[in-house]
């Protein structure tokens, strides 16, 4: 048996030997920072599948912490083996930097929020004007802190500077700029806005590395070109579903969640699975043989 050495919201990592691990992605799912009680049906190999594709299609940009997700490579000992074919990577241990790497083409999230009140996205002025969902005059690079619990800070580059160093920092800065500008011209491909997106980087043997998930709904904003408009809602191929329906309940956002209706899983499903597969081209059930 593997040993285990840790268990989060969405994925368990095992520990190989001195130099690798084993994670497994699994069909939980979370909002508002609370795991569900029903899993998503193969949300975790729709974010394997993507994660697996985007590290190839950036091969050339930066090296990551993936060496294979084939099941022939699996390590022996793995708990429900069969369950896994199609969720599981082999993966370098990295020493992982305490930072995330956000990088924003529109106007969203908590950068809206932010530009409401002040004009400004981590601190960095912009045009007056811009409506939500506005596309931003060039992408920014905007880090924060990555929160063991509770909600990530938003950071300027010099605070990120002061936590990893100038090298690591600006290294970060240009590979995740380079990684977002051929993801977003490759989503638009697809007939999808990679609104934003965040990474996670770690030293493998003395070189940056991408590691963990890559450009998945689960890590990334993605919306329907078609839908898209600034200054109105724009639908989004994530969790959305998940979260509407649990902000209509009147739940307090503390364990236990209430229970997910049948409806909801689906449309959860099938939005994970879409962004799949414009994104991507493929069918899902091409990576992991229908197992």
């Amino acid at each position: 048996m593997l040993r285990l050495l840790r268990s989060g919201k969405v994925r368990d990592i095992y520990e190989v030997d001195a130099d690798l691990l084993f994670m497994v992605t699994s069909d939980r799912i979370s909002a508002f920072d609370v795991v569900m009680a029903e899993p998503i049906p193969d949300k975790g190999r729709i974010l394997t599948a993507m994660s697996t594709y985007w590290f190839s299609a950036l091969a050339d940009i930066t090296p990551s912490h993936l060496v294979s997700a084939d099941p022939a490579s699996y390590p022996e000992g793995i708990p429900d083996a069969e369950s896994i074919v199609g969720r599981g990577m082999l993966v370098y241990k990295a020493d992982m930097l305490p930072v995330e790497w956000i990088v924003r083409g529109y106007l969203a999230g908590s950068a809206w929020s932010e530009y409401q009140a002040t004009a400004t996205v981590h601190g960095e002025p912009l045009p007056k004007g811009l409506l939500h969902a506005s596309k931003l005059p060039e992408p920014m690079f905007t880090p924060s802190t990555k929160a063991v619990s509770g909600h990530d800070q938003n950071i300027s580059f010099e605070d990120a500077v002061a936590i990893v160093g100038r090298s690591a920092a600006s290294r970060a800065k240009e590979v995740c700029l380079a990684i977002y500008e051929r993801a977003a011209a490759r989503c638009l491909e697809g007939g999808i806005i990679l609104a934003d997106t965040k990474f996670e980087m770690g030293y493998i043997r003395g070189e940056l590395a991408l590691c963990d998930e890559v450009l998945t709904p689960d890590s990334s904003r993605l919306w329907p070109q078609s839908q898209w408009e600034p200054g109105k809602p724009v639908p989004s191929f994530d969790k959305q579903p998940l979260r509407d329906w649990l902000e209509g309940t009147g739940w307090g956002k503390t364990p236990p969640p209430p229970p997910l209706p049948a409806q909801v899983i689906s449309e959860t499903h099938d939005r994970y699975l879409k962004a799949y597969e414009l994104i991507t081209q493929k069918k899902l059930v091409d990576w992991y043989g229908g197992k």
